[in-house]
């Protein structure tokens, strides 16, 4: 058994996976209420990610489960499919699978490259959302449509017409989530509390929306299809939560590095996690990525091995088999309120503060994404992010190679033997000599022609000498 598992930090796994654990419940019932499959399947989707992520990831201390970004692309699949449960849970399924792809080619290395003004944007768009689409059920109305949009129009006639009862509960759980002493969630988290303390309040009102009966015991298989009228919808969306599965889970890895000082295998936890979606997808729950706040939770309080993932899961399934029936009083004020906090944390505050600190394109590029994010869809922020993204570093690095390259260097004898350095002195003023020092892509190409042209005359220049030793590559 050692050989597999390393029991040599088994009391700190212990105590931290239990209280990740912990910390998880109330996420993932808010997440699965929020996704349209229902409280439980946030609960299975935890339990089934979170182990088999554990047990095949490459992030030993890393805790995986629903988070806020794959939810918000997972409640549009569930909306745009109608809530069929078995061309629902065929994405999730396809998602894993496609993240397994990933890691077994080698894509682990290159996900990490998307430009951080993309991914901050990207991220902050999806809280952005979260929030959106919590704000009406905070004053106890339920929007009407999915999407962003239709949740801010019900926003207006939700204010003006509120469940006084239930936004007294949403209020409570905000004040709680957001003013919850640090020192305090050391013995229990703030969502947790919120969430035992709104539901105990919530039992002496009338009128206060609540989830209702939640299904008990062990999940259930659930057989995946495909049709030909949904197999487009379904491809599309299953690319989107492997990519963005992928990133989110490749983000937290690099947290749970710096905190713990280690590195991960990053192809070794894209298949960890696809095996933990695949899983998932074929008994009902909602699909999930390493989750930086659990993450941090349980290496706070001692996790260090795969022991600790495993071990949270674990717990959450004894408060399914056991607890279940108690979860069918929990208001729905008080999930739309610990998932305003989870948006609030996603937005990335950090980046905006210092923003005006670094360039200004950066921080269009963020906006930019974020706004698509919010107005369009996803997968267009990402692939747009990406492309200007990458377009904007081709031109500053055409620009750093032509600086570079483009100098004339009459008088420069670097590398040059004496016979050319010789020769280069006998011909004097007639040649000009370029010295293309560095590599040379497509961006610069065009532009060093003209420079070249530009600096050499056909009545004082009768030789051009263009000295490529010095050239690593060219992409011309």
């Amino acid at each position: 058994m050692t050989r597999f598992f390393d029991l040599s930090h088994l009391r700190g796994d212990i105590f931290g996976g239990l209280t990740a654990g912990v910390v998880a419940l109330p996420l993932a019932l808010a997440f699965g209420e929020a996704s349209g499959a229902g409280p439980i399947a946030g609960v299975y989707g935890a339990i089934l990610v979170g182990f088999f992520a554990a047990l095949f990831g490459g992030t030993p201390s890393q805790i995986s489960g629903p988070t806020g970004p794959m939810i918000v692309v997972f409640a549009g699949v569930f909306a745009s499919l109608s809530g069929d449960l078995s061309l629902v849970f065929a994405t999730v399924i396809l998602a894993g699978l496609i993240q397994i792809l990933f890691g077994v080619m080698g894509f682990g290395q290159y996900i990490r490259l998307v430009p951080y003004p993309v991914v901050s944007g990207f991220m902050s768009g999806i809280g952005c959302i979260i929030i959106a689409l919590q704000l009406a059920r905070l004053f106890g109305h339920e929007p009407e449509g999915g999407g962003t949009i239709p949740a801010l129009l019900e926003v207006p006639n939700a204010i003006s017409n509120p469940n006084i009862e239930a936004l007294g509960i949403g209020v409570l759980t905000l004040v709680m989530v957001f003013l919850w002493p640090a020192s305090w969630g050391r013995y229990m988290p703030g969502p947790l509390a919120a969430l035992i303390v709104g539901t105990v309040v919530s039992l002496g009102l009338s009128n206060v929306p609540v989830l209702g009966a939640i299904p008990t015991g062990l999940p259930e298989f659930i057989m995946p299809s495909l049709s030909n009228d949904t197999v487009l919808i379904v491809c599309e969306a299953a690319l989107i939560l492997a990519v963005l599965g992928a990133i989110d889970s490749l983000l937290t890895s690099l947290v749970a590095d710096n905190m713990t000082r280690t590195r991960h295998r990053s192809n070794r936890e894209l298949i960890g996690q696809g095996v933990g979606n695949v899983a998932a997808g074929f008994f009902g729950g909602i699909p999930g990525a390493g989750a930086t706040m659990r993450t941090v939770v349980n290496i706070r309080t001692g996790g260090v091995t795969k022991i600790s993932g495993m071990l949270h899961s674990l717990l959450l399934l004894a408060v399914v088999l056991i607890l279940a029936p108690l979860a069918s009083k929990i208001p729905h004020a008080v999930l739309a309120g610990i998932l305003v906090k989870v948006g609030y944390d996603i937005i990335d505050l950090s980046y905006l503060k210092r923003a005006h600190l670094g360039p200004r394109f950066d921080l269009a590029l963020m906006v930019m994404v974020l706004s698509l994010t919010v107005f369009v869809d996803l997968i267009t922020a990402v692939v747009a992010g990406v492309v200007v993204g990458a377009v904007a570093f081709v031109k500053q690095v055409a620009d750093a190679q032509l600086a570079a390259a483009a100098g004339e260097n009459d008088d420069s004898k670097e590398g040059l033997s004496d016979a050319e350095a010789a020769l280069l002195k006998e011909c004097g003023d007639r040649l000009t000599y370029f010295d293309l020092g560095g590599p040379l892509s497509f961006g610069a190409a065009a532009d060093l022609g003209h420079h070249v042209r530009e600096r050499i005359s056909s009545k004082h220049h009768t030789s051009l000498v263009l000295d490529f030793g010095r050239v690593p590559f060219m992409d011309v």
